[in-house]
């Protein structure tokens, strides 16, 4: 666990994939999971191991999936990373952050398209 924490301080990061040898995804190790599961615990970082803390059973999304639904998924499992998965398997993790961003800028985009539109029917209808 002390050497995951390194490299999540070392790269400025909230978790970490966890992997096998051959690549394969079995979870996410983060630092809610370390507070959580190691410091509240009272359990020392040294000696615990990454496999034993880490969340696994993430609910999945897919790259087609939209993001309503990537927000209903984390929403409905109270998670804050969902792993995406294609026809190769693993292709990356969508975090809470990732949809925010994209819910901010969908929101600004339709403020600027509703004022646009405004504009157009006011010059169009003489108002």
């Amino acid at each position: 666990m002390l050497e995951a924490i390194t490299i999540m301080k070392s790269e400025n990061i909230s978790y970490l994939i966890v992997r096998d040898n051959d690549n394969r995804y079995h979870g996410i190790i983060s630092e809610r999971d370390y507070t959580h599961k190691v410091i509240l615990a009272n359990k020392h970082s040294d000696s615990t191991q990454v496999k034993d803390i880490m969340t696994i059973g993430l609910p999945m999304a897919q790259p087609h999936d939209t993001t309503s639904y990537c927000m209903l998924l984390m929403n409905n499992s109270k998670e804050r990373y969902l792993p995406v998965f294609d026809e190769n398997g693993f292709a990356g993790i969508i975090t809470i952050h990732d949809l925010m961003r994209e819910a901010m800028t969908d929101y600004e985009k339709g403020k600027d398209d509703l004022a646009s539109h405004e504009k157009e029917f006011l010059a169009t209808h003489g108002r």
